[in-house]
């Protein structure tokens, strides 16, 4: 019998929602967006609900992303369930970035991508020392989706583009730092965070009695030397920056960012720097015009295929260099599309 990729219940005061692919760590597909939306909404209205928290089985992932296989496959095929799901997921985050409850996320080992979209668009984002936060995308030819364009500007100084030109990972202490979560709380006391968490009154008095200290943020230590470099106003100047300074940080930032996309890197730099002054449902909107874009290109797939299928890690990117990305290439990414998000 197959398992149900996503598992609900209300117990006490809370409706839960536990993603239930370990074996694929967690990561999401159309079905579990679909039927994340419709129990939501449902649960949005109401007295029976309280607040919303939402975890994941298993012990590595809370959530890797979405189903980049099957979005592969799909867009090759130039099947509509492609756009059927980036749709979905929008709304989904829309949703969840509105939601007029508390939503807890309970985020213990790795969250990229999508588990990005359904944890950190929440109200209360509770990490435990096993966090592993990353935007990876511009490394197979994407972008920093999922409402990065809203969140990433609004982290500390630069670091939101830092992230989200790197895919650098992010630790407990630099997360909390960041705003990338909101509370501490080891591993080993998420079982019992939940079951207080089901039949308290008060969201933040209940985290508040189990939050705990994560130690020193090393980001925090590093804010001036990230701002300094990702404060230019294109990525040849970030990365003539980097190049130009000795530290040992600088060099492998630079290194990082010549592996990546030079199409995704451009296109995600002037959507972070757009979405520094757009509400969140812009961000989305614009998010889906970017996404058509990504699938009628040739980077995704050439990375997917380097880092996912062939794993041979050696993508062959077209355009090659950043110089040969014009902005007007970049500027099409950004032009409306005939289906809008009705966000």
């Amino acid at each position: 019998m197959t398992k149900p990729e996503v598992l609900f219940e209300v117990d006490g005061h809370a409706g839960l929602i536990t993603l239930n692919r370990p074996q694929a760590l967690n990561s999401l597909t159309l079905s579990m967006v679909e039927a994340m939306s419709e129990t939501l909404s449902r649960w949005a209205v109401g007295d029976a609900v309280r607040h919303v928290i939402i975890r994941a089985s298993g012990d590595k992932a809370f959530c890797a992303g979405g189903d980049i296989r099957a979005l592969y496959d799909w867009g090759r095929a130039k099947d509509p369930r492609t756009f059927r799901f980036f749709r979905r997921e929008y709304l989904l985050d829309t949703l969840i970035k509105r939601y007029p409850k508390p939503y807890v996320a309970l985020i213990d080992g790795l969250v990229m991508g999508g588990g990005v979209g359904v944890s950190v668009n929440g109200s209360h984002r509770v990490a435990s020392e096993r966090l592993v936060f990353a935007m990876p995308e511009t490394g197979i030819g994407f972008f920093p989706d999922v409402g990065g364009t809203y969140f990433l500007p609004r982290l500390p100084g630069e670091a939101g583009m830092f992230f989200g030109l790197t895919g650098e990972r992010c630790r407990i202490a630099d997360a909390l730092y960041a705003g990338i979560a909101t509370h501490h709380v080891p591993s080993a006391r998420f079982g019992d965070l939940s079951r207080e968490l089901m039949q308290a009154d008060s969201v933040d008095d209940c985290l508040e009695r189990f939050a705990a200290a994560p130690g020193p943020a090393g980001l925090r230590e590093q804010q001036g030397d990230i701002d300094r470099h990702f404060g230019h106003d294109s990525v040849e100047a970030i990365l003539a920056s980097l190049e130009a300074d000795p530290s040992e940080w600088a060099g492998m930032t630079a290194a990082a960012l010549r592996g990546k996309s030079p199409t995704s890197l451009k296109v995600a730099f002037r959507q972070l720097r757009e979405g520094r002054t757009r509400k969140f449902e812009d961000c989305m909107r614009l998010e889906y015009r970017i996404v058509h874009r990504m699938f009628e290109g040739h980077d995704f797939y050439e990375g997917t295929r380097a880092a996912v299928i062939d794993k041979d890690q050696t993508p062959h990117w077209l355009p090659g260099t950043l110089e040969e990305v014009s902005e007007a290439e970049v500027a099409a990414y950004f032009a409306p599309v005939a289906d809008e998000l009705p966000v």
